[in-house]
């Protein structure tokens, strides 16, 4: 194991130590809690609903870097692939709370779902209103029919930034999580890994794959995927993931769609932009425009080697939100 750490023990406190003396201006932990961070509000904000997410580390920049202005107001953050805690949760909930209500935006992991409902109820004993909303856009981790089950991946980046700027525009707690439904409802996402990673307190990789095998739909966490073949061309990898995202998802000629491609952690920028001009060749051939594209890290999987695709189902409303301006210190605004 290469890794450039100490002791792989203090990977995630020295981690989040670095980024509070880093962006300390805009982060803050809420108590003594490091785990617990909540962005740091500015002179004359009027109230709103707060945003709170959590889940485990290894994935930046989900899941907090995408606390701040038209985003979220807090993160719980876990160990590497871990679930914060229930009083984690908790703590951050009551630091972002403003009287308007928390809205819990999440991924489908079985150890969130779970400390977000015992966090929701701690917070209700102290009366802070809360409601869920779960990213479940991995298309290929359940059937279609099935979608309770899937999990939540790069394609909760569209919840977060709908959401933040539903919440920013004043809008009641029921209103946005609303709207944070619609836009989970309307996203589909599938990745293909290439490499495996590594979890620093484990030190080896958690699978393993051949030099010239690929895996599609495998999971953030290292899931298993849906198939595992030779490595292919980067249409043809766009072939196969746009070819489930629409099986699963109709998208009539005429709409408006906006694309992420993600990076999992060891690929190039380069290499998303060439498989974006597929997708673009794909979605422009069915008579769908673009708005909105975004390329980059949003949800990684410490160094694993990959990519992966997400769609997201444009209205006017959606579109509107997305829009509005935003910005963490992992994305600074324009």
């Amino acid at each position: 194991m290469k890794k450039l750490l100490n002791k792989p023990d203090r990977f995630v406190v020295e981690m989040l130590e670095g980024i509070l003396a880093a962006h300390g201006d805009e982060l803050q932990s809420a108590g003594s809690d490091l785990h617990c961070l909540v962005r740091r509000r500015r002179t004359g904000e009027r109230r709103k609903v707060g945003i709170v997410t959590g889940g485990g580390s290894g994935h930046l920049p989900l899941f907090l870097g995408f606390v701040g202005p038209g985003l979220l107001d807090g993160v719980a953050v876990g160990n590497v692939f871990a679930s914060p805690s229930a009083k984690q949760m908790f703590q951050v909930t009551k630091a972002a709370d403003q009287g308007e209500g928390v809205l819990y935006l999440y991924g489908n992991y079985s150890g969130d779902v779970i400390n977000f409902e015992m966090a929701s109820e701690m917070a209700e004993a102290e009366g802070i209103r809360t409601v869920h909303v779960r990213g479940n856009d991995d298309a290929a981790s359940s059937i279609k029919g099935e979608e309770y089950k899937r999990r939540g991946v790069a394609g909760i980046y569209f919840a977060y930034k709908i959401a933040g700027g539903a919440a920013d525009a004043g809008l009641g707690l029921d209103e946005v999580a609303r709207i944070a439904q619609k836009a989970v409802d309307r996203t589909r996402t599938v990745g293909v890994a290439l490499s495996p990673c590594i979890i620093p307190e484990v030190g080896k990789p958690g699978f393993t794959l051949g030099d010239d095998e690929m895996e599609l739909g495998m999971g953030i966490h290292g899931e298993k995927g849906i198939s595992r073949t030779k490595l292919k061309t980067a249409d043809e990898t766009v072939d196969a993931i746009m070819g489930i995202i629409l099986h699963d998802m109709e998208i009539p000629k005429g709409s408006k769609v906006s694309v992420l491609v993600n990076g999992l952690g060891a690929t190039p920028r380069e290499e998303l932009y060439i498989l974006f001009r597929r997708v673009y060749e794909i979605i422009a051939g069915m008579g769908v425009e673009t708005h909105r594209v975004r390329l980059g890290e949003f949800a990684t999987s410490m160094e694993m080697s990959g990519a992966s695709v997400s769609i997201l189902l444009l209205d006017e409303e959606l579109a509107r939100y997305l829009d509005k301006s935003a910005e963490s210190p992992f994305f600074p605004a324009p």
